[in-house]
Parts: structure tokens; C-alpha cells; sequence
């Protein structure tokens, strides 16, 4: 593991370097970051008129972007604190500008006797304000009026945006996008796309809008037919954490439609990159889909936009988030084929005035009228009726490895997923992945370029997998503050693999500030210390690191699975914009959001596919389509509640041979004890191991033949069968596989793998490296052993047989890992072992007959 902490002074020629070479005219084989808003309204927005921005449009946000001083829609001055590099403004296509064409005199819609009510003859008259956004409002709840949607309105207000753009637009200084937003809602439930085009010159026109469709799969068919019309355009989702879980389905389309390999095609060719972060929260995870992650909580909104405030209904979590996105996309790859989950990262802000702070120490709000002053931010208004405004935060941006600052290059880098997103400040991050990185990869002024011809950048796949025993992949990750923010904390890479329908995921930190030491169980590196005075709201950055970097090989890698990676760059902790305004106003912060939080940044992942040859190595899992040939029947209702109602048993995970003890009351409450830290919890548990600590149950109930379950509201059922005298259980969201069984009452709580493993690194003084090469072989041998346990078909003797013939292949391979007294104990340890675990698998019957085959002898 490499950690390097470079001095400030090293770093500022680093930065001044890359600055120099960002400002040059000629390209940049090797790269340079810029930084871009791709999410943000104006006036031009019907809701952010609503919301009282009525005076700037998108040439006052192209002009703030460049570093300009625009007016804050109450009247004060904003200015950003670091221009960005470019800019698409993604004002709503439904009903776009028609409140500033209705009062435009002369205009062609002012003039229509449907936009009559939208004129507002005195602007300081509060009854008129009010009667024009009942009407507005009532127009967003209606059915589409066909004569704001004409091309002679909607497609005019484009042409407009085009012209603004094209202004704004100045290669190798400033690029302005032609975008828009795709504002599909239904029932509340967020489905938005921002939609950029490459070119200005070869766009549609008038946008498609969610009033055409509010279905993805539609906006997709449309982009298809522009591409054939050679204009060329991408999409970006956001808000997947507001989705209802319907960002990210795994069964059925928004029509209900099975999905298959064609609708995950067309998402991935148009739908490119996903908003990690925004004004109104995170999109990467939660909690509770990533209990192991002690950094999942930030950051966290949930809520239903504008549902009625007696509305009840709560903003599911499963099939919100990102990081399970890309767990299930490579599961669905691995068992189905196909994977429409192969996002990049940006980040955005969607903030409604014209602008957005993008810095907690500049935080003016989001929303007009609704949070423009410091005493509705605290007072917690609520924003559309459901969001506390405390929840919100300054917008992200989103990073691009691009050649240069062109609309042609940026769009290019975001189409081939080589961005990455950031919580606000300029965070810049590299990421590659390859086969042959050296721990010398970031030595010498040429590294970009030599990671370049070794391997992929962020957004790629791996290239195949040379040939070898021993061969894991290695990525070279580089990082650099932001000068005018934070130092930074640490590196982190995320792993996600699957495996027989189910997905695991797990943190890896490969590079930290400071003289921390990982801890030797879990390799994860204690917090660093913050600085932050929580009285006077300021922090320092005497801790931390101006730039970390590193080459990390995956310890774990196994070559027959599927598995993505991706870098998470944290700052040192700083205060939170809730703190700064408090603190300044001399009131109590709020308590129920954080003081203080970790800005941070999300590389776009890389993903490695196994070939054919190494699938062949993957041990098979169980099917249900397995259990029902063997002539398994899947118990009923009745049969269910007799045999879980009121009962405790233990279950078996045969993907990872872990074993827990699942208790069920009869008043429909359970839990799951006996899962430890080391554990590999597959997607969909929640926090078992806190869970079962504390003795926190959640409701159960049986229906429909079905035992089910719930991570937070979220229903995941079981499906249980029985065959002979075993019980097998199949999870609802691990794509067809039986991977649980009932399992004997144990007279140890450690399953047999583990123990052994644990017996053979105490007994034999294994090192680490030792233990990462022995562990696996165990695993492969105990799989045999139990697969042997349920054969049938072989009688005793031969059982006797095989037995033997499985240890003598694995000792083979176990004892050239081994120094010559290690060789020498190993032999008598396994002697002693091999008859236990048989016994604990429950062979008693064949270690009596081996015995009396000996004495026979």
C-alpha cells in the first residue's frame, strides 16, 4: 500500500503546471480537467418563476459561470468563487419560457388567448402574483396545452437558447452547451434528464419534452432518431435519490414491460452519466445499502417533490441510489446478459436562480423567494411543500478529461464516461485501471501518459486479462485539493462484485494524509482529526494533504467474477453552511442535519467482465430452476407459517458459507444475529450486524406464498422450497438463485470455513500474504466437501474416495505456500482437521466407516 503526502509547494508548481497547460491553445493528448455546471435553472423555468426568479435568464447564468456578478432574484449581488470552464443550462422543456414570452409584448404567445392569465399588468400587485401562479400552478397539474407546445412558441423560446448559447460560447476559454431538461414526474416520483447536445449547429427544432412522454424508454427513442439525424446528444439523470426506487429497475420498465437486452442497449447508448450529487442531496448510496461504508451519510434527502403535504407515502430507498445501480447492472450482466448500468458520475446543482454558490461558505439558497434569506434557510421552510431547506447544500459540479475547452472535446469526455463529480469544491482526480501498473506508475513527468498506454481511464472496462496465475488487476490513483477548500483526508477505491444473483460491495482506503496506520483486521484507516471549531464555525488545514496518490492492487480479486471499481476522494471535515449562518446570526444551528461534513469526489467507475474461460472457474450456484428438476415443491402460505411463525433457525448463505441465526416471533417482528464485521452481507440486508447487536427487529409477514421481508419500506421476498428433508430459500432480488438453506442447529456459532481458516493461521503462524493465498484454497476445498455431502449417487466407500482425493489436491496446492516447519506441522494439522470438519458437516457416518476400513487394513 503506497501513501505519499507531498509538500504544498511541490503541488503549487504541480497546479500552476496543469493551469499553464489547461490555457494552451494545442490539445492535450494526455488530458486536462475542467469543470462545468450541467444542471441549472433561470426564469425560462416555469417553477423557478414561481418561485420569484423573474429577471435572469440563461445569458446571466453564462455570464455568472465565467465569473460575472448577477443579481440574486431578492436584489443582492452573487458572485462565483471559482469560474468554471463550461456550462449547459437545463431550463424545464415543459412549457419553457412561457411566462417570459407572455409578458413580452408583441411576442407571439402574448397573444394567445391561453396565455392571458400568465400577463401580469402590475408586478407589484400581490393578488395579481398570486392569481397568475394559481394558474400556472393548476397548468403543471393539467393535462398538456397543445399551444405552448407548438413549434411556432416552444420551438422559437429554442431557437433563443441556441442564440444565447452560441454567444457565450468561446473555444479554449469557455464552452455554453445547447441543453435542456426532460422533466418527467409521475406521481412525484423524479425520472428528470438533463439532455446536451454536442453541436449547436445540429439540434432538433424544439426539445422533447415529458408533455410528448413521461416515459424513459420514449425519450430514449427520440434521442435515437436525432443521432440518425446527425445530432448527436446524451443524457444525464439526477435526483435518483427523490426516484421512489424507480430510477434503477431491475424487472420491468416504466411501461411494465419485461427488461431485456434491448432496453439496457438503449440506456446505455443514450443515457451516459448520472448526477452523483446536487443541491438536494447524494445519489451514490445510503446506510442502509451500504452498512459496512462509514462515509454513506452524507448528505442524505428523501422526500417525494411536491406531494401534497397529507400525502403519506415515503421515497423508497431500493433502486435510488447509485452504487447498488451498478451492483445490480453487473449482476444482470453475469445472469442475464446484459447491463444498463454502466454510468459515469457528474455533478450538478439544479438550483432555480440563475446560479448556484457551489461553496458551504457561500450558500445563498436555491429556490428565489422560497430560501433567500438566511432566516427562512434556518426556519426550515419547507420547499414545494415537502423539502426542509435545511436538507439542501451547495451544487456539485461535474469534472471532464478533456483534450481542450471545446464543446466537441467535453462532450466527447462525457460520452465516453472519463468525468467525475464533485460535492463543489475543485477537487481534481485521476483513476486508471490496468494489468501491469508498477508500483513506480506515478514516477517521472510521463505517468499520465504511460497510465494511459497500460491501461483505461475512469469510465472504461478493463482491457482482457493476460494470461498467468496470480494476475489482479492494479489501478493508479492520483488526487490534488482544491486550492481555496479543504485539504484532503483520504482515497478510497469501491469494489462491487456479484456472484450466483447476489452483489457484495467493499471499501478499500489505498491512500490517507498523515502517519495514521490502517487497522491490521480491516485495513481501514481511523478519522482523521478535525480541525473545526463548532463555536466559531472555522476550521484549519493543518491536517490533511494537499495531494495523495498511489498504485493499489485488488487484494481480493477473483478472475471468474464480475466487478466494478470507482475512486471516492474526501476532504478533511469543514463546517457545514447550516454552522456558518448560525453560528453568524448568534442562533442555535439546526440539529438535525450534520455541523459538519467531508466534501468529496466520485470518479466514473471501471468495470472488469470475465472471460469465458475464467467463468468456466466460477463454482455453480443453486437455481430455483435447479431445485424444482430435483423435484423441490415450494411450500404455501400454510406451510409457511408452520414452519417460520413462532420458530428460530439457522440459515446458511451457501455464496459465502456464512451462517446466521434468523429468529421469528408470532406477532410478525424478526431478526438476524450472529453477523460479524467481516462478514460479506449481500445487497439488501440493511445493518445486520448492528441490527442483531441491538436486538432492532423489523416486520415480517407471509403472503401470497411468499416470505417477506423489508429494508426500511422496501419488500424483498423469499420464495422457500423443499426438497427431501431440506428447506432452500430464493431472495427475490438475486435474479433466480436458491442461495440460502435451513442448516443444522450448530454446536459452534463460527461456521467450519472460518474456523478452520482462523485455527490455520494461529496454529501455523501464517503471514498475510500467506493467509490471502491459503483462504481461497480452503474455500474451494469446503465447497467440494459440502457439494460431496449432498451427492447421492456415490456410495460410502467411494465417498471415503473422493474425500481423500479432495484433500490430497488441495494439500498440493497449500504446501508450497509454506516454509519447511510450516510443511511439517500443516501435515499434522490436516490429519487432525480433515475428521473434524467431515463431522461438522455431518459425515459422522463415513469417518466411523473409515475407521473400520483401517482396522480391516
Amino acid at each position: 500500500m503506497s501513501n505519499r503526502r507531498l509538500p504544498a509547494i511541490s503541488c503549487l508548481g504541480v497546479a500552476l503546471a496543469l493551469a499553464a497547460s489547461a490555457a494552451s491553445a494545442q490539445p492535450n493528448p494526455d488530458k486536462n480537467a475542467y469543470y462545468g455546471e450541467t444542471h441549472l435553472h433561470t426564469s425560462w423555468s416555469v417553477d423557478a418563476w414561481l418561485f420569484g426568479n423573474r429577471t435572469t435568464g440563461p445569458d446571466d447564468a453564462l455570464k455568472y459561470a465565467q465569473g460575472q456578478t448577477i443579481k440574486h432574484p431578492l436584489g443582492y449581488d452573487i458572485k462565483i468563487e471559482t469560474p468554471m470552464d463550461f456550462m449547459g443550462v437545463t431550463d424545464h422543456s415543459e412549457y419553457v419560457g412561457v411566462t417570459k414570452e407572455a409578458n413580452t409584448k408583441g411576442s407571439a404567445l402574448s397573444k394567445l388567448p391561453e396565455a392571458q392569465p400568465l400577463i401580469l399588468k402590475n408586478p407589484n400587485d400581490q393578488a395579481e402574483i398570486q392569481k397568475v401562479f394559481t394558474y400556472l400552478v393548476n397548468l403543471l397539474s393539467g393535462p398538456p396545452v397543445k399551444a405552448f407546445m407548438s413549434p411556432q412558441v416552444a420551438g422559437s423560446i429554442w431557437r433563443e437558447n441556441v442564440k444565447i448559447a452560441d454567444a457565450n460560447n468561446h473555444p479554449g476559454k469557455f464552452t455554453a452547451f445547447c441543453s435542456y431538461e426532460w422533466t418527467a414526474m409521475p406521481n412525484n416520483q423524479n425520472l428528470h434528464r438533463n439532455v446536451f447536445f454536442r453541436d449547436c449547429a445540429h439540434v432538433p427544432a424544439m426539445p422533447y419534452s415529458a408533455l410528448d412522454s413521461s416515459h424513459p424508454e420514449d425519450l430514449w427513442n427520440w434521442m435515437d432518431t436525432q443521432r440518425k439525424a446527425g445530432n448527436d446528444l446524451l443524457a444525464i439523470s439526477h435526483n435518483a435519490n427523490l426516484s421512489d426506487g424507480l430510477m434503477y429497475p431491475i424487472d420491468v420498465d416504466s411501461y411494465g414491460r419485461p427488461i431485456d437486452a434491448a432496453w439496457a442497449t438503449s440506456r446505455d447508448r443514450n443515457e451516459r452519466l448520472v448526477e452523483i450529487k446536487q443541491i438536494k442531496g447524494q445519489s451514490e448510496t445510503h446506510p442502509l445499502l451500504s452498512p459496512t461504508d462509514e462515509f454513506s451519510n452524507y448528505e442524505i434527502t428523501v422526500g417525494l417533490l411536491g406531494a401534497k403535504p397529507e400525502d403519506g407515502r415515503i421515497d423508497r430507498i431500493t433502486g435510488s441510489y447509485g452504487r447498488q445501480a451498478l451492483k445490480d447492472g453487473i449482476t444482470m450482466q453475469d445472469v442475464r446478459g446484459y447491463n444498463p448500468y454502466k454510468f459515469g458520475m457528474a455533478g450538478g446543482s439544479d438550483a432555480h436562480n440563475s446560479a448556484s454558490p457551489y461553496r458551504q461558505d457561500n450558500f445563498y439558497g436555491g429556490h428565489a423567494q422560497i430560501d433567500g434569506t438566511v432566516d427562512r434557510r434556518l426556519a426550515g421552510v419547507l420547499a414545494f411543500g415537502t423539502l426542509d431547506v435545511r436538507l439542501e447544500n451547495p451544487g456539485g459540479l461535474t469534472g471532464a478529461w478533456a483534450e481542450e475547452n471545446t464543446r466537441a472535446s467535453i462532450w466527447d469526455a462525457m460520452y465516453r464516461k472519463e468525468t467525475f463529480g464533485v460535492s463543489g469544491p475543485h477537487i481534481k482526480v485521476r483513476f486508471f485501471g490496468g494489468w501491469g501498473y508498477g508500483k513506480n506508475a506515478l514516477e517521472g513527468n510521463d505517468w499520465i501518459h504511460r497510465s494511459y498506454e497500460g491501461g483505461v481511464p475512469m469510465g472504461s472496462d478493463l482491457r482482457p486479462m493476460p494470461a498467468g496465475k496470480g494476475v489482479a488487476p492494479s489501478f493508479v490513483v492520483w488526487a490534488v485539493k482544491d486550492p481555496t477548500s479543504g485539504s484532503l483526508d483520504r482515497v478510497q477505491i469501491i469494489k462491487g462484485w456479484s456472484k450466483n444473483g447476489q452483489s457484495f460491495e467493499k471499501i478499500y482506503d489505498v491512500a490517507w494524509s498523515g502517519d495514521r496506520k490502517a487497522d491490521r483486521w480491516t485495513g481501514r484507516v481511523p478519522a482523521i482529526r478535525s480541525t473545526v471549531d463548532l463555536e466559531k464555525a472555522t476550521y484549519t488545514n493543518d491536517v490533511g494533504s494537499t495531494e495523495l496518490k498511489t498504485v493499489w492492487m485488488d487484494p481480493d480479486f477473483d478472475a471468474s467474477l464480475h466487478a466494478f471499481y470507482y475512486a471516492r476522494v474526501l476532504e478533511i471535515p469543514t463546517p457545514r453552511w447550516t454552522l456558518l449562518q448560525a453560528v453568524k446570526a448568534g442562533v442555535p444551528p439546526p440539529d438535525m442535519v450534520p455541523l459538519t461534513g467531508q466534501e468529496r469526489a466520485w470518479t466514473s467507475p471501471i468495470w472488469y467482465t470475465p472471460s469465458a474461460e475464467a467463468r468456466k472457474g466460477a463454482a455453480k450456484g443453486m437455481t430455483v430452476a435447479d431445485l424444482k428438476a430435483k423435484g423441490a415443491t415450494e411450500l404455501n402460505d400454510a406451510q409457511l407459517k408452520d414452519l417460520i411463525v413462532g420458530k428460530a433457525f439457522w440459515v446458511k448463505n451457501d455464496v459465502t458459507g456464512e451462517q446466521a441465526s434468523e429468529n421469528f416471533t408470532t406477532e410478525g417482528q424478526t431478526t438476524i444475529f450472529h453477523v460479524g464485521r467481516y462478514a460479506d452481507i449481500p445487497s439488501g440486508y440493511g445493518n445486520p450486524m448492528r441490527d442483531g447487536y441491538q436486538g432492532a427487529t423489523t416486520p415480517y409477514k407471509i403472503d401470497g406464498g411468499k416470505l417477506i421481508t423489508y429494508l426500511a419500506q422496501d419488500p424483498y421476498s423469499f420464495a422457500v422450497y423443499k426438497l427431501g428433508d431440506s428447506y432452500y430459500g430464493a431472495r427475490s432480488n438475486e435474479f433466480g438463485f436458491a442461495n440460502y438453506e435451513i442448516a443444522p442447529y450448530p454446536q459452534f456459532v463460527v461456521n467450519p470455513l472460518t474456523e478452520v481458516a482462523d485455527t490455520f493461521s494461529i496454529q501455523l503462524g501464517l503471514t498475510s500474504q500467506q493467509r490471502q493465498q491459503v483462504i481461497p484454497i480452503l474455500q474451494d476445498e469446503f465447497k467440494q466437501l459440502e457439494a460431496l455431502k449432498k451427492e447421492t449417487s456415490l456410495d460410502k466407500v467411494k465417498k471415503i474416495e473422493r474425500v481423500k482425493a479432495i484433500g490430497a489436491s488441495f494439500d498440493a496446492k497449500i504446501a508450497p505456500l509454506l516454509n519447511p516447519e510450516q510443511q511439517q506441522r500443516f501435515k499434522q494439522l490436516r490429519d487432525e482437521r480433515r475428521r473434524e470438519m467431515i463431522e461438522k458437516m455431518g459425515s459422522e457416518e463415513l469417518h466411523k466407516l473409515e475407521d473400520e476400513i483401517k482396522k480391516k487394513v
